[in-house]
C-alpha cells in the first residue's frame, strides 16, 4: 500500500505559477510510475502528466510546455511546476502512483490517489 499526500495548491491569477508537492510513503517499489490528474467540477478526471519507472515523462497535450514533472526519490516526493496558470487549469489535483502502466495518462492505470489540492486558476 502506497500513501500520498498532496499539497501546495492555492488561488492565483491567469498567467501565474504554482508548485504541488506529493509526498510518497509506504510500500513503493522502481515497478511504480507516478502521475498527476486533475479533476474539474461536473467533469472527470483527466491525465496532466507522469512519470515512468525509466524516468520517462508524459504530458496532456493541453499542459506541454507549461507543467513540468519531477521526482526527488531522496525526498520521496513527487512535484508538478505549473507555468502560465489558465482558467482551465482549475480544479482539484490528485498524486496517483501504479505499477506496470501501459497508458500514463489514463486514471484505472492507477491504484493509490491521494486525497487531492484544490488549485484555483482566476482570469
Amino acid at each position: 500500500q502506497v500513501q500520498l499526500a498532496e499539497s501546495g495548491g492555492g488561488s492565483v491569477q491567469a498567467g501565474g505559477s504554482l508548485r504541488l508537492s506529493c509526498v510518497i510513503s509506504g510500500s513503493i517499489y522502481s515497478s511504480h510510475s507516478m502521475a498527476w490528474f486533475r479533476q474539474a467540477p461536473g467533469m472527470e478526471r483527466e491525465g496532466v502528466a507522469a512519470i515512468g519507472t525509466d524516468g520517462r515523462t508524459y504530458y496532456a497535450d493541453s499542459v506541454k510546455g507549461r507543467f513540468t514533472i519531477s521526482n526527488d526519490n531522496a525526498q520521496n516526493t513527487l512535484y508538478l511546476q505549473m507555468n502560465s496558470l489558465k482558467a482551465e487549469d482549475t480544479g482539484v489535483y490528485y498524486c496517483a502512483a501504479g505499477v506496470w502502466i501501459a497508458s500514463h495518462l489514463d486514471t484505472y492505470e492507477y491504484n493509490d490517489w491521494g486525497h487531492g489540492t484544490q488549485v484555483t486558476v482566476s482570469s
